[in-house]
């Protein structure tokens, strides 16, 4: 079970050391889990803010009706504020938010208008433009605009950001963040590069977001569709600040997903697929670092909101992301399993070596299979077997260049990859898995391999 670091005071959210889900990895990982604000998200601050500031400029009245697309969790916020002190709330949603996100808007008096999740911005049915055109058409109405308001980066570095530095005593050196737009990130990374330019701002978002190709090429990437919620972009947020980001990370659907289910097994922490896949950056940073890294990861959503996709099992296998959670053979690693052979180098060959020297490079190391390398990327592999076929055949190729007879590579696997892991990439490969360790060098597991740490005593 995660322990909590700090409980905090008056509006503090807590602070949980992830331990048991961090067990291969040297340094600490600590989430700050925003989601146990009202509503299950850390938007509810932002919109209590909003709501306060509108009112004290006297931009909304009682009865007027406040205008917002959403992914959900910001509009379960904006209802929670604003409802109660008699506004009517209209929010427009695309057919990706989860059912459970739809109830809970329509149970708390929100109308909602759902828009099909593949309509790109600019295009007359995306969920923004909709929401544009119903602020200029509805009477008595008010864009809330959470996604992209100056309070959304005002609030994470006035309260959020704060309360990070305090609750990790300082001590933090990397933060992850859920990536929609740029107003979360730049008020975070504002702050605490003030405190310690040292500290390491990383963005997570999903494969198909466009702020990785925009951090480092300069214009945004290639839009396409995702099925994780409260995280990714389509297009440039206004308040995109890559001087306070470091690096932007993306993760998988499948990986994001598999990830929050074994943490809430593992560490009885119920995230949402966003808080998910930060979890799952930070962890597969974590196995590069030392021990005195701290890593912390906000936690933005609820899982609760997605019993019906990502915790659902059914939904899940329907749409291939299913993997079944991690036994205690299924925690062994293959670092563990490489902890348990010899300590030697491996044997590698480069496209210039002839196949008369692999097979001596072979024979004096007694080895059957070598990978071939180049520049310190698998590009392929050769056996024995295969160096005999192609004998056969043509007894004069032994002066050839290994390069042109290789076989496909073998897959490449993390150092913190289950032996589960290891055999399903196995299912690709009769003969092996390369691991990349954290020091960087590489390492082969055969099958003989994996049998061994699982008969090990």
């Amino acid at each position: 079970m995660s322990q909590e670091i700090s409980p905090g005071g008056g509006e503090h959210t807590p602070m949980l050391l992830i331990d048991r889900s961090a067990t291969h990895i040297k340094p600490q990982i600590m989430a700050k889990v925003e989601y146990l604000n009202p509503g299950g998200t850390h938007y509810y601050r932002v919109a209590a803010a909003l709501v306060t500031q509108a009112e004290n400029e006297g931009l909304i009245t009682s009865g007027m009706t406040l205008v917002d697309w959403t992914y959900g969790c910001s509009g379960i916020a904006l209802a929670m504020a604003a409802v109660p002190r008699g506004y009517k709330v209209l929010l427009v949603v695309t057919d990706k938010v989860s059912q459970e996100k739809q109830q809970i808007l329509r149970a708390l008096g929100a109308e909602i208008v759902i828009t099909p999740s593949d309509a790109l911005p600019g295009e007359p049915g995306s969920c923004v433009n909709v929401a544009e055109n119903l602020v200029e058409n509805l009477p008595h109405a008010f864009f809330a605009n959470m996604y992209e308001n100056e309070l959304n980066c005002r609030v994470h570095a006035e309260e959020i950001a704060p309360e990070i530095w305090e609750q990790s005593g300082g001590a933090l050196t990397h933060l992850f963040v859920p990536l929609i737009s740029g107003a979360m990130v730049a008020g975070l990374g504002g702050y605490l590069k003030t405190r310690n330019p040292d500290i390491k701002i990383i963005g997570v978002e999903p494969v198909g977001s466009i702020y990785r190709e925009l951090l480092h090429s300069g214009k945004p990437g290639q839009a396409e569709r995702y099925e994780l919620e409260e995280i990714g972009g389509l297009w440039e947020s206004r308040y995109w600040d890559a001087s306070v980001i470091d690096d932007i990370v993306q993760v998988s659907d499948r990986d994001a997903f598999n990830c929050g289910r074994e943490v809430f097994r593992n560490d009885a922490v119920f995230a949402g697929g966003a808080s998910a896949a930060v979890l799952f950056a930070a962890l597969r940073a974590g196995a590069l670092l030392d021990q005195d890294a701290r890593l912390v990861v906000l936690m933005s959503d609820f899982g609760g909101y997605y019993l019906s996709k990502m915790y659902s099992d059914e939904w899940m296998k329907k749409k291939g992301f299913y993997r079944k959670h991690a036994s205690l053979k299924d925690e062994i690693t293959a670092e563990d399993i490489v902890g348990l052979k010899p300590a030697r180098n491996l044997i590698v060959a480069h496209p210039e070596h002839t196949l008369s020297e692999v097979f001596e490079m072979m024979r004096q190391h007694d080895v059957s299979q070598v990978p071939i390398v180049s520049y310190g990327t698998p590009i392929g592999s050769i056996s024995e077997n295969k160096i005999l076929s192609i004998l056969i055949e043509n007894d004069e190729a032994m002066n050839s260049k290994v390069v042109g007879f290789m076989e496909r590579s073998f897959p490449v696997c993390s150092s913190h990859a289950t032996i589960s892991e290891l055999s399903e990439k196995m299912q690709q490969s009769t003969s092996g898995v390369l691991v990349t360790l954290s020091d960087g060098t590489l390492q082969l597991l055969t099958r003989s391999d994996l049998i061994e740490a699982l008969t090990h005593k």
